[in-house]
């Protein structure tokens, strides 16, 4: 249940009112952004709401059970805090948002209607739609161990125990010369065996995309030179010279674990577990399919 303040009661019965929408978003990198339907700019809290931003909701949604509440809101891709680039790399993605309904003639009269987070953004030339997803999402995650044939750690953390800062498992390196807009050919990385860095990262630290991290896709020598493929192509342009990190990848086998880290008394996954062939096996007097429990 939603409590309203006695002046905004006092307001709302009335029955003519000044109501206006307005979205705080709070990135992941702790920026903080006020937006507002409403023609003029409010202030409350330390945040300024942006007006003519081109935000408009839907309907909210809410039910009684444990349903993923969602509301849209659409905009135009006219605010300078609101880029293109922006969406397409990632810093809107899982932000904080706080949906308030407030009297624009006296802003200090207010309720807050709804928290939740950014989830899927749809994008055009021109605006955008984000999908704005009640607290309830958080129970969808998976939570605790996944009982997989496959390691379900990330190379690094404190489950898996590499050294992610080992010099054998990570370089630096610069953009030699581009093949497409997501495989360049680099320099820095001739000592790393071919196929090492696959699924690893790579952290650009100059040029237009400093501070982003991709997956990389391909670790290959051509003609003597090393070959970067990323599996999302940069938003931003890469221009000779830039420099990056990278990181070498894993592939969540328990052989890659042993051969390649030396670290299998820590592979968190079950490599032993009966696959999907074992459903369809028959009984036979030979072999290992007697009927027995495997």
């Amino acid at each position: 249940m939603k409590h309203l303040s006695a002046a905004l009661q006092a307001h709302l019965d009335t029955g003519t009112t000044t109501l206006a929408w307005c979205w705080r978003l709070t990135r992941g990198d702790g920026a903080v952004y006020g937006f507002t339907d409403h023609d003029r700019t409010l202030a409350f809290d330390g945040t300024e709401f942006e007006p003519e931003s081109g935000f408009a909701a839907s309907e909210l949604r809410a039910g009684s059970d444990l349903a993923v509440d969602a509301q849209d809101a659409e905009g135009a891709l006219t605010s300078a805090r609101i880029t293109e680039a922006d969406i397409a790399v990632g810093l809107w993605d899982g932000a904080e948002v706080e949906v308030w309904r407030v009297n624009w003639s006296a802003p200090s009269q207010r309720a807050l209607l709804r928290r939740g987070a950014i989830g899927q953004i749809r994008r055009g030339r021109l605006a955008f739609v984000a999908e704005m997803r009640g607290m309830a999402h958080v129970l969808g995650q998976t939570v605790g161990r996944v009982f997989q044939a496959t390691c379900d750690a990330t190379l690094g953390d404190a489950r898996c125990g590499v050294d992610p800062e080992d010099p054998a498992f990570k370089g630096e390196g610069a953009v030699l010369d581009t093949i497409r807009d997501r495989a360049f050919v680099v320099s820095g990385l001739d000592g790393f065996a071919e196929g090492l860095l696959a699924l690893g990262t790579l952290e650009w630290t100059s040029g237009a995309s400093a501070g982003q991290r991709f997956e990389i896709a391909q670790h290959d020598r051509r003609d003597g030179a090393t070959v970067l493929t990323l599996i999302q192509a940069p938003v931003r342009p890469v221009l000779l010279g830039d420099q990056f990190v990278v990181r070498a990848g894993c592939d969540k086998l328990l052989e890659t674990c042993a051969g390649r880290f030396a670290n299998a008394i820590n592979f968190r996954g079950f490599p032993h577990i009966p696959g999907n062939d074992a459903v369809i096996r028959f009984a036979r007097r030979d072999g290992s399919n007697t009927g027995e429990p495997l």
